[in-house]
């Protein structure tokens, strides 16, 4: 009888692990859900992307090349940017709230070779992965860019978010063919339009940023809970066959 219990006690154990994964996964937020997609995503030549969008066929791929822009303007360093975000956030705990978000963009491409790929700007969101510079300080600094009755002491942050043309990118997104520009690169399929001035591995370890041993311990829960869920069906298919 005890043997016969062991593969069902398995299997639950198993879901259960797989079950505690899943949450606290899903507690990671939404850069941990980039991160997979990012890691899981194939990079394709740009003249690939452009077939298949030109063919009608709905993708999500990974393209890379150079960053090209006709209207590009320049930051407190003169570097030509594409792209800019700058958010004005405060915190509570753990928890930071974006009181003024501004954005400043030009239409931009990935350029591989003879051939490009434009990036829908309107939909980097989330999916923007680059060095961020920050500042910090706390209300008193700015009172006059606090909402009204925000206390002196609440902790306030800067952080601004940018691309340059002289950087080299990796973009993630459905191909598809636009009258005016040609492809585009945009959000599709239930994901978001990712774009990347790192390395893959860079790009994850800074989405990563302290959540590390939440990390691992997902990976361990996952895998243990997989592991263990297939042992007992298997042990609990051999009984009935035995």
């Amino acid at each position: 009888m005890i043997p016969a219990v062991i593969p069902v006690l398995l299997v639950l154990a198993g879901l259960a692990l797989l079950g505690i994964g899943w949450i606290l996964l899903r507690s990671l937020g939404g850069g941990a859900r980039v991160g997979r997609i990012l890691a899981a995503t194939p990079v394709v030549p740009v003249a690939r992307a452009v077939a298949l969008a030109e063919s009608g066929t709905t993708r999500y791929l990974a393209v890379s090349g150079r960053i090209d822009a006709e209207g590009e303007f320049e930051d407190e360093h003169h570097r030509p940017l594409v792209f800019r975000r700058t958010r004005l956030e405060t915190g509570a705990g753990k928890r930071w709230t974006a009181i003024d978000d501004r954005r400043e963009a030009v239409p931009f491409e990935v350029v591989d070779g003879l051939d490009r790929i434009a990036i829908d700007v309107d939909a980097i969101d989330e999916g923007l992965i680059v060095v961020t510079r920050e500042s910090e300080g706390t209300a008193a600094e700015i009172p006059d860019r606090m909402p009204d009755g925000t206390p002196p002491e609440t902790p306030v942050r800067l952080r601004v978010e940018q691309l340059s043309s002289v950087d080299h990118a990796i973009a993630c997104g459905v191909p598809v063919h636009d009258a005016e520009r040609g492809t585009v690169l945009r959000a599709g399929l239930g994901r978001p339009l990712i774009v990347t001035t790192l390395e893959p591995d860079e790009a994850m370890r800074l989405l990563a940023v302290g959540r590390a041993s939440t990390t691992r311990l997902v990976a361990a829960l996952l895998g243990i809970g997989v592991v263990a869920t297939v042992v007992g069906i298997g042990w609990w298919v051999v009984d009935a066959i035995v």
